[in-house]
């Protein structure tokens, strides 16, 4: 088995010890030494998301590479014997969401976790394991006419396991719900190193929790995802996506009577001035609404909203084909990308009716700079702003607007140093205890991402 990087692993000069113990001479003869690798040699994108974990810089962890979920099992049996502490990871592209704490002596990934185990053509489901590519599953399902509805940051790296891990779905969610909608079956291990499964082909559950909601946007912080059974869904015919740019008030009234209309969108987001003027497509704010059905459905309803925009004032664009595609795959890679040090990142929701107020509020708070987009639906939607530019304070207003906009604000990307000054998280809902009580039930030694959740 290849090392991840082609490389030939390299020990640390001093070695990473927990009481006394050799995590590298505990996890030899169970990954071979090609399934570890140290901190020299990671690429230094992996190296940037695994500092992001924790506020020193003083060590960091090694990386382990089990072949197996029997290898996965007994490695975090060894923690859980040692007290290690652990960040569960796939190919790292998210390693840098969440909160920073305790420095962590171990790092797993699932990477070589990546066989596609049973794709059920008739049945429209596809089970597969926790390492493998978001993108070479789609790869494999289109060769049957399917897709996997889904649109998560950084498509090319992002891996099953942290896709379900961060809860991180995308525009299609208008049309096919979030992750946890599309989510049958998991498997995974525990923090003791026993393997549990839930949903799907199995009927093995927890009494008591629904264990697919639970560990959808856990950051591995209850268990350690091997596998996950999805439900997919056929390619349709055609696509059009209609554009709509202008007064933010228009936008949003536009937003509502769509909504409220039989029109049957596969996405519809509202962009920020910023984020309308970055794409090149127009001025003022901008709803995006895309058609994806037989190709005279889609003609009729992308003619229908074209009229309803332009009625309330609106500049109305239509996007087809190569543009269409194009225009859906720019949307995202300006939020995710480029990753630069100072990107500040956020995942926000607020009750859809106030979508548009809540991207004004950037718009003010930022100069425009700020750009951000929110899924019309369900009021879930991400920041992008440039921390050389805005200050903590600017994103506690942010987060004051959402939450009394019945919502939220979760810094995922930020400069370790913003973080430490603003609470990741910020929940000030009534679950806290409840979400500890789970926290003890499945991790009571606290050894799985601690302090990266809430």
């Amino acid at each position: 088995m290849q090392h991840p990087d082609n490389k030939p692993p390299v020990k640390h000069s001093n070695e990473s010890t927990t009481r006394g113990v050799s995590i590298t001479q505990a996890l030899e003869p169970i990954v071979s030494t090609s399934g570890i690798c140290d901190w020299g040699n990671l690429k230094p994108s992996l190296q940037e998301q695994i500092a992001k974990t924790s506020a020193s810089d003083k060590t960091f962890p090694i990386i382990a590479y089990p072949n197996t979920v029997t290898e996965l099992s007994q490695v975090m049996n060894q923690c859980y014997s040692n007290g290690w502490r652990v960040i569960p990871c796939g190919k790292g592209s998210k390693l840098g969401w969440g909160g920073v704490g305790q420095e962590v002596d171990l790092i797993i990934s699932t990477d070589r976790l990546n066989r596609i185990i049973d794709h059920a053509v008739g049945d429209l489901t596809v089970t597969a394991e926790a390492g493998v590519k978001f993108s070479d599953l789609q790869k494999l399902l289109s060769q049957t006419g399917q897709f996997l509805p889904l649109e998560p940051a950084y498509p090319e790296e992002a891996t099953l396991g942290g896709i379900v891990a961060t809860a991180n779905s995308g525009s299609w969610r208008q049309r096919y719900g979030g992750v946890r909608d599309l989510l049958l079956g998991i498997s995974f291990v525990r923090s003791d190193g026993e393997i549990a499964k839930a949903g799907g082909r199995v009927v093995k559950n927890v009494a008591g929790y629904d264990l697919m909601k639970l560990f959808t946007g856990s950051y591995g912080s209850l268990g350690i995802l091997t596998e996950v059974t999805f439900r997919v869904y056929p390619l349709l015919e055609a696509g059009s996506t209609v554009v709509l740019t202008g007064e933010a008030n228009a936008v949003a009234s536009t937003s509502q009577t769509l909504l409220a209309s039989a029109l049957t969108p596969t996405a519809v987001d509202i962009l920020s001035t910023g984020l309308v003027q970055t794409l090149g497509i127009g001025k003022g704010m901008g709803l995006m609404i895309r058609f994806q059905s037989v190709t005279e459905a889609v003609k009729e309803q992308s003619s229908r909203i074209l009229a309803v925009g332009q009625q309330l004032g609106l500049t109305g664009t239509l996007y087809a084909d190569a543009e269409e595609l194009n225009l859906w795959q720019s949307l995202p890679k300006q939020i995710w990308e480029p990753l630069s040090t100072a990107a500040i990142i956020c995942k926000i929701g607020v009750l859809p009716t106030s979508a548009a107020n809540t991207l004004v509020k950037l718009d003010q708070l930022t100069g425009s700079t700020g750009l951000g987009l929110i899924h019309a639906g369900s009021g879930l939607g991400h920041l992008r702003l440039d921390s050389a530019v805005v200050t903590p304070q600017t994103i506690a207003e942010m987060r004051n607007h959402c939450q009394s906009n019945q919502g939220f604000l979760t810094i995922l990307e930020a400069p370790t140093a913003v973080k430490q000054q603003l609470d990741v998280w910020g929940y000030n809902g009534n679950a806290l205890n409840l979400m500890h009580q789970i926290k003890q039930q499945f991790d009571p030694k606290n050894l799985l991402s601690p302090h990266r959740f809430v």
